[in-house]
């Protein structure tokens, strides 16, 4: 009875934290924090009086939940893949889930032994279906203005038309203009020959974002961009990881439940 209070504490401490942290990553684009100096210590206690005193069969994973677990967050934050918001949830979520909670929800049969290694397949998975909304909302866009998608682009290469068609849309200059939530997936810059040239640019960059903006807009008064511009969403991250919690909660590690449904022999 006490691990199945504990369970349940620990993850209703999870998901108000994270539903608030992703409320604030949606609309702010930033979480204070404040909100992980409260998750934190709290997860940690409450953990650590469960695998301490009624459940030390699991000690052992809360310690390697927590170092595999900081490793990962630091390495994508270093890499530029996270945001320090997306790293800190992470290790929050090793600190108060770092195990399955089996007291509480014993049915599940497919999660990995570190939980939020879970959760984070999950909610990459999860953010990997915002392609289908990427190649809907070009495909109405073609549809609509009946130009085509790459006008202007003919020198690029096809592998970096492809990963600007699966991770961005077109809008209007004005969208990119009162937006601060979208990234140009393209930039413009003078040639050898004093032509302007656009260029897609796969991987956007924070510091130079404003500056591009800047550049893209004073070139569309000059008439250009008429077409539309490239753009990718500021995906807030925390949002799916939210979302990978509770799909693991329900239902375990998605990964390896489409892959048991396609290698399982029918």
């Amino acid at each position: 009875m006490i691990n199945e209070i504990l369970d349940g504490t620990r993850v209703v401490l999870c998901l108000t934290v994270l539903t608030y942290a992703s409320w604030s990553d949606w609309k702010k684009r930033e979480v204070s924090n404040k909100v992980w100096a409260f998750f934190a210590p709290l997860a940690f206690a409450l953990t650590t009086i469960q695998y301490v005193f009624f459940a030390k069969e699991l000690l052992l994973y809360f310690v390697l939940s927590f170092t595999i677990t900081s490793v990962l967050g630091i390495v994508l934050f270093y890499a530029g893949a996270f945001g320090g918001a997306d790293a800190k949830a992470l290790m929050c979520l090793a600190l108060a889930l770092p195990y399955y909670p089996i007291y509480l929800l014993p049915s599940v049969s497919f999660f990995s032994p570190i939980l939020p290694l879970t959760v984070f397949s999950n909610a990459v998975l999860l953010a990997a279906l915002t392609v289908v909304y990427a190649l809907l909302r070009n495909s109405l866009w073609r549809l609509r203005t009946g130009t085509k998608l790459f006008a202007g682009f003919e020198n690029e290469s096809v592998w970096r038309k492809m990963l600007v068609l699966l991770t961005g849309y077109k809008v209007e200059l004005a969208a990119l203009e009162k937006s601060a939530h979208v990234y140009p997936l393209e930039d413009i810059a003078a040639k050898e020959t004093g032509e302007d040239e656009r260029r897609l640019l796969v991987f956007p960059r924070d510091e130079t974002q404003e500056t591009i903006v800047a550049r893209i807009l004073s070139a569309g008064r000059d008439g250009k961009f008429q077409n539309g511009v490239w753009v990718t969403p500021g995906l807030p991250l925390l949002i799916f990881i939210t979302a990978g919690l509770i799909v693991a909660l329900l239902f375990g590690d998605i990964v390896w439940l489409l892959l048991r449904l396609i290698l399982t022999p029918r």
